[in-house]
């Protein structure tokens, strides 16, 4: 078993280091997952075999997995928020106390689902992102007993809970197939797209002494087994829809392993491989934090600090595996069940307990220089009345209103729109001016556009709410111009930021979906931008604004980060680069310039100099991240938007609000 786990723990921690080969290698958590579910079921239907008080079988078992599992992770979170404190950004500092509180308490599966997908460029911040995976576990060590306990009450023997288990598995199964290609994050943090793998490991438990192959059989078993895990670590990758019928590959191929239980195999039973499994867990919970700290210090494509950092992973691990976890097991066993209860429980509440201090207080400004938490702090610079105004579901928008309440323009587009409302309101001529907002998530404002993007959310209905813009724009005065603001590259050609694996795939499609940027889509995508613009265009004038540049890192914590290291290197785009991401776009925006009047708005000329495209000016970032331009940022559009307004007076009043 421990030879399996060495198996599972180095596919994950090569993946997560990038190093290259193991692209698939996040199956080693699918290969945990079955290993714990082989090993629970068997602790508790021998457990339920041998009798007794049920109750107290239950107390057993569950302090033996808190034993396990919570004394290196408290230490792993102490450790954390104590470096955290010399080193992190209040945001950042923030951000981990409340992990750790989530991460103890085993529920941070629920927390990163909530927060964002695991394969995003965010993950790579997260400190104990890797905890996900002992919370699913923890819920499903928590069900299972209780679970085979009723079953068990209502009818003894294995047959019963063998029926009920594969009934449990083939559900969770269908359910982790059908969400995974329309709720991918939910699909792969949550248990009940994941427990039909630990599930599965219990079958072999439950089935395995029904089947008495030959040595030949198990050796044929075994190798199998082995190229169907080796195969997922090298054929699969992070672009990979998962779990899934995917995940069937790696999971059918740890159920051969198991069944072939062969002690003197080359592959599980070498003395590397016994020394790795022994220490899996302490490696699996030191790793990640070393990943991350990789990416905060930007040596993450350093092959010498990867090296290192695979070579800190083993000796953090094996100190754990030595100085906590087995003083730990071993000083718990000697206590009262009851008394090591209160042990852990105190342990978790002494490290929870500073986690939500510091969660409290904002992440404890005050800390590092003034420059330093200016930028940092940018990241919070968003437009007031976000949540009201920002339409994230539904077919409608709220229709707010910034400025004065005669409405001298009506902004439409998608999040970028969202980042310069105030820009936009800050430009009209007078203070009884004002603009209303029609910004709508993810939803770029080209007709007939359908999304493919998995993050999709069923209740985000852009095709009807352009369908509404148009409606409510026949109610508008015709004198009132239409500005329209997208990241439209996005949309056409997947995000630049590195860590997302969308690049050059359509987040849209229209006539039919197309698994990359080709040619033929691209066309189509530029006719449909320019036929809208078009459209629009007929009845009012429309101003298109230019792509905003899209940094490619979140300036705000990059630079929080370097000026704390010392480091005062900006952080910019070239504008060779901005204009080979934006091609398409400037020419789709063109062709509706010809073709129809639509107006252009540049904001180049405010933006970039010397030949960049920055993401900061006089030492303050311009970006709340990496492509959407902060309260402080977005002002210095005001004299691109006052273009707008500097038309003759229209015939017609504007509607009061």
């Amino acid at each position: 078993m421990n030879g399996l786990r060495a198996w599972a723990v180095v596919a994950v921690v090569l993946f997560h280091f990038g190093v290259p080969g193991f692209g698939g290698g996040f199956v080693g958590v699918d290969v945990f997952f079955v290993i714990s579910g082989f090993l629970m079921t068997g602790i508790v239907v021998r457990g339920l075999e041998r009798g007794g008080s049920p109750w107290f079988f239950m107390a057993s078992f569950y302090m033996a997995r808190a034993r396990r599992i919570l004394p290196a992770l408290i230490v792993l979170c102490a450790v954390l928020l104590a470096l955290g404190w010399w080193v992190l950004m209040p945001l950042d500092y923030k951000a981990l106390g409340t992990h750790v509180a989530f991460s103890l308490v085993f529920l941070s599966n629920i927390k990163f689902w909530r927060e964002a997908g695991y394969f995003d460029a965010a993950s790579h911040e997260k400190w104990l992102l890797h905890t996900w995976s002992l919370a699913v576990e923890w819920q499903f060590y928590l069900l299972l007993p209780l679970v085979l306990l009723a079953i068990w009450t209502w009818r003894p023997g294995r047959r019963a809970v063998v029926v009920a288990m594969t009934v449990g598995l083939l559900a969770s199964l269908a359910l982790s197939i059908g969400a995974t290609p329309w709720r991918p994050a939910a699909a792969f943090f949550l248990l009940p797209t994941r427990a039909w793998e630990m599930l599965a490991g219990g079958l072999v438990y439950l089935l395995a002494h029904r089947w008495h192959g030959t040595e030949r059989q198990r050796l044929a078993l075994e190798v199998a087994g082995m190229a169907l895990v080796i195969g997922s670590i090298v054929g699969f990758d992070s672009s990979s829809a998962w779990p899934g019928w995917r995940a069937l590959v790696p999971v059918l191929g740890t159920v051969g392993l198991l069944l072939a239980a062969r002690r003197e195999s080359r592959w599980t039973g070498h003395p590397v491989a016994q020394w790795l499994g022994t220490r899996s867990y302490s490696i699996y919970l030191w790793h990640w934090p070393i990943v991350v700290a990789l990416t905060y210090l930007e040596w993450q494509a350093n092959p010498g600090a990867i090296a290192a950092g695979l070579a800190l992973a083993l000796v953090l691990g094996h100190l754990s595996y030595h100085g906590v976890e087995n003083p730990a097991r071993r000083q718990l066993d000697q206590r009262p069940l009851r008394w090591g209860a209160v042990a852990l429980l105190a342990g978790v509440v002494v490290v929870v307990a500073p986690g939500a201090g510091i969660r409290s207080q904002e992440g404890v400004l005050g800390r590092f220089s003034p420059e330093v938490e200016i930028a940092s702090q940018e990241a919070l610079n968003k437009k007031p009345r976000q949540k009201e105004c920002f339409t994230i579901g539904g077919t409608q928008s709220p229709s707010c209103v910034y400025g004065g309440t005669r409405v001298k323009a009506v902004l439409i587009g998608d999040s970028h729109a969202d980042a310069v409302t105030t820009a936009l309101a800050a430009a009209v001529p007078n203070a009884s001016d004002g603009i209303m907002d029609w910004s709508y998530v993810s939803c770029p404002t080209i007709f007939g556009v359908k999304n493919l993007s998995p993050n999709y959310r069923p209740d985000e209905k852009c095709g009807e709410f352009l369908d509404w813009s148009v409606t409510q724009l026949a109610t508008i005065p015709k004198d009132v111009p239409l500005v329209i603001i997208n990241r439209t590259s996005v949309y056409a050609v997947g995000h630049n930021e590195p860590g997302h694996d969308d690049a050059n795939k359509p987040a849209v499609y229209f006539s039919k979906p197309y698994s990359s940027s080709a040619p033929a889509f691209l066309v189509e995508f530029a006719e449909r931008l320019t036929d809208t613009a078009c459209q629009l265009a007929k009845n009012r004038s429309v101003y298109l604004v230019r792509p905003i540049p899209e940094m490619g890192v979140d300036v705000p914590k990059m630079m929080a980060r370097r000026l704390s290291l010392g480091n005062n290197e900006a952080v910019s785009i070239s504008l060779a680069d901005y204009h080979q991401r934006h091609a398409m776009v400037w020419a789709a925006q063109n062709a509706a310039r010809d073709r129809c009047g639509v107006k252009i708005l540049d904001p180049l000329p405010y933006l970039c100099w010397d030949g960049r495209c920055h993401g900061a000016k006089d030492g303050r970032p311009l970006y709340y991240d990496d492509d959407h331009l902060s309260e402080h940022g977005n002002k210095l559009l005001v004299p691109m938007f006052a273009e707008i307004f500097q038309a003759p007076p229209r015939a017609s009043a504007a509607p009061k609000l």
